[in-house]
């Protein structure tokens, strides 16, 4: 039969068939093949009994990140915020660049609107074309709006500890009773109260992923690949991708470059282009042997 994972925990997968839920081990096999089951991936199975079984076989996916291990996602949430803690635009970037190489919508989250309206990180992100939404979990606004923007789509959610990943979830849902953390106004950051993959669904119709922190979003991701492909997924940068004087163009320093000239006149955003280059210094001394397994 075939399901769902939506939770790993300890070695053990939890398999949704649609008709009952198997606690299951991975076949030896994925582990010669250097594969690991994920939250979000659809599987073969084998029932065992007493509610228990095997993953078989992994059906081919959609998108699949490593850390955090989750596949099969529409779209990235991005939680931020410019009340304690602030919400480094790089760290939004850095998310958002990696999800555009793997093919997954980034929606940016502006949440504690009742502090801060953030209106600088709204500019920002509206202007980069990301679909962008101003909310506050404490007093309700924009939950619904978002409901509609996550309903009948798998959407991981994810942002710095402390932003309020899961008040929004509480919010969305009465039904949700995660644990929230307190943010420390010495330090500017929360504590971390996800502590693993799991996949929830909603009343309103969605299905949601409630990730730890940007910290899981570490250099496995930061890959060759990622490299090679940089540009490409800061989306603004698209329509003057090819107008560049020299091929090759790295769209850093080079005269003539279409990047360059798109910001210099206000049509790309600062923040943007220096979390770019940010990324392209961290990125550039990666080597050909060091993408290969």
């Amino acid at each position: 039969m075939t399901g769902r994972i939506y939770k790993a925990l300890s070695g053990f997968y939890y398999v949704d068939t649609g008709e009952t839920v198997l606690t299951c081990r991975a076949r030896g096999k994925f582990r010669k093949d250097g594969i690991s089951p994920l939250v979000g991936d659809q599987v073969e199975v084998r029932e065992l009994g007493n509610s228990e079984g095997f993953v078989e076989r992994i059906l081919p996916r959609q998108n699949a990140f490593t850390r955090p291990a989750v596949s099969n996602i529409d779209q990235l949430v991005v939680i931020a915020s410019a009340a304690i803690p602030r919400t480094d635009p790089y760290l939004i970037d850095r998310v958002a660049a990696i999800a555009a190489l793997k093919g997954c919508q980034v929606v940016v989250l502006l949440n504690k609107c009742d502090l801060d309206r953030a209106e600088d990180l709204y500019r920002i992100y509206h202007a980069a074309g990301f679909p962008t939404l101003q909310v506050s979990a404490e007093t309700g606004e924009g939950m619904e709006i978002l409901k509609e923007w996550i309903s009948g789509k798998l959407s991981a959610f994810t942002g710095n500890s402390g932003v309020g990943k899961s008040s929004i979830l509480n919010a969305l849902d009465p039904a949700f009773h995660l644990e929230t953390g307190a943010v420390s106004t010495a330090l500017g950051r929360g504590r971390h109260t996800t502590r693993h993959v799991e996949l929830h669904h909603l009343s309103c119709g969605a299905e949601v992923v409630d990730t730890p922190g940007f910290s899981s979003f570490e250099a496995e991701e930061l890959n060759l690949e990622l490299k090679r492909r940089l540009p490409e997924t800061f989306v603004e940068f698209a329509p003057y991708l090819e107008n560049c004087r020299f091929v090759g163009c790295s769209h850093t320093k080079e005269k003539g470059c279409a990047v360059l000239e798109a910001l210099h006149r206000g049509a790309i955003q600062k923040s943007r282009h220096a979390s770019y280059l940010r990324l392209y210094e961290e990125l550039k001394f990666l080597r050909d042997w060091q993408g290969k397994k």
